[in-house]
């Protein structure tokens, strides 16, 4: 399960972030976590099977290259708004145009916490959404894009169990956490036709805003389909 605190104030801080992870550890789901963003077509693959399906993206956020570049994600103040952004920004990814795979890891890494103390926590959560280098490059001989079709964004009824754990000094203020849960699609081409594929997704992004911050910021994610209740 993955945790986290806005400061470490020494001992008295960690002491805080282990009763807070405790408590919520012993209610999270606990399921086998599959990464099938790292999975790829191989020659025995059905069409159906490996690849996402052609039809338009669901209406959602600009995150997607432009002219070969990868757009900043547009600051926002608004909680569910920031949480919504950086679940497309993870999820929505297109092999076929010019883009390296670890633009879309440094955008994600640019919103986090200023005071950087998550950012390595962070770095290792987005590598767990990713395609590997290799998945990324075999992804690309079939042209293959991701999207995300978003069912809910709610705070989880766990986070005030989290809230109080922790303590008056375990998150900055405006700490929040949003469970997304929705559809990842995947479209591209496998000889010549079009294949594509679904599958449900659930993550928590744990993110904090005002008063700490005049824009959100993103701290750190679950672990994908485990998300916080």
């Amino acid at each position: 399960m993955l945790y986290f605190t806005a400061h470490d104030n020494g001992l008295r801080r960690r002491r805080i972030l282990v009763a807070a992870a405790t408590a919520v550890a012993l209610l999270l789901a606990a399921s086998a976590y599959v990464v099938l963003s790292r999975g790829h077509a191989s020659p025995s693959a059905s069409p159906s099977s490996e690849l996402d399906v052609l039809s338009p993206p669901e209406a959602a956020p600009d995150v997607g290259p432009t002219n070969g570049v990868l757009p900043e994600l547009d600051p926002t103040a608004d909680p569910e708004s920031f949480a919504r952004l950086v679940a497309h920004a993870i999820f929505d990814w297109d092999t076929a145009v010019v883009v390296p795979l670890s633009d879309y890891a440094n955008r994600l890494v640019t919103v986090a916490d200023p005071t950087g103390e998550s950012s390595p926590g962070l770095v290792a959560d987005v590598a767990g959404y990713l395609p590997t280098a290799t998945s990324w490059s075999q992804l690309r001989t079939y042209a293959t894009r991701q999207w995300l079709a978003i069912n809910t964004a709610e705070v989880p009824s766990l986070w005030s169990q989290a809230e109080v754990e922790a303590g008056p000094d375990g998150f900055l203020p405006g700490t929040t956490a949003f469970t997304i849960t929705g559809v990842r699609h995947r479209a591209g081409v496998w000889e010549g036709n079009p294949v594509t594929s679904e599958h449900d997704v659930a993550f928590t992004v744990f993110i904090v805003c005002s008063p700490s911050y005049p824009e959100c910021h993103l701290l750190r994610l679950s672990r994908l389909d485990e998300p916080l209740g």
